[in-house]
């Protein structure tokens, strides 16, 4: 298989995770990973298996639901490897101050892929975050005041918005978590680019 081709198949592979993630299409969602995947965003760490499972017990049937408007990815392709940047849009919506609020996040996966006998697979997801806003469905009052009153500051301004949302429903965040620019996420882009260069084996951190 050409680069290009790799290249081709790992972008479809990646808009297939945001569309699966979101229509709720479990099976499919599972088949972007390798079975020992794994995925570090704000609300979750661990086995990509373990992040299905949890997807599905909080996933909405209907809209309006949290969407994932997945970008055309950067890849870099090395043998049976490769690594992604990919820029996200997560958008969701929930009720504060009495009114219906959108919430828009915008990220980075940071993806390492490998090459298996069905096709290229996701190995390790991490997502890097930049920044995000609050923004009233209708203007109102009440909301002016809840943005006003409501100290937020607890929350790492990259991810403030969403942080503030998954703590309100009950979803503690992750430690360590990324955030653009900081030295650990710039430590996260060189391991990778570690990985992909050393296919041989040599370096698998």
């Amino acid at each position: 298989m050409t680069p290009l081709a790799s290249s081709i198949e790992i972008a479809q592979l990646i808009q297939k995770w945001g569309l699966c993630r979101d229509q709720g299409r479990w099976d499919d969602l599972k088949a972007t990973f390798t079975p020992d995947g794994t995925i570090f965003v704000t609300w979750f760490r661990g086995r990509f298996a373990d992040f299905v499972e949890a997807s599905k017990k909080m996933y909405v049937p209907t809209s309006p639901r949290v969407k994932h408007l997945i970008g055309l990815p950067v890849i870099k392709v090395q043998s049976d490897r490769a690594v992604a940047e990919t820029n996200v849009q997560i958008l969701g919506r929930f009720a504060a101050a009495g009114t219906d609020v959108d919430y828009t996040s915008y990220a980075r996966f940071l993806d390492r892929l490998v090459r298996t006998q069905d096709g290229w697979r996701i190995m390790e997801r991490t997502a890097i975050y930049e920044k995000d806003r609050l923004d009233p469905v209708v203007p109102s009052s009440a909301f002016d005041a809840f943005m006003t009153e409501t100290d937020f500051s607890t929350v790492p301004e990259p991810y403030r918005y969403l942080g503030y949302r998954l703590i309100s429903a009950g979803r503690p965040l992750q430690d360590g978590i990324l955030c653009d620019g900081s030295p650990q996420a710039r430590a996260a882009i060189s391991s990778a680019d570690i990985w992909l260069s050393n296919g041989d084996g040599t370096d698998d951190s």
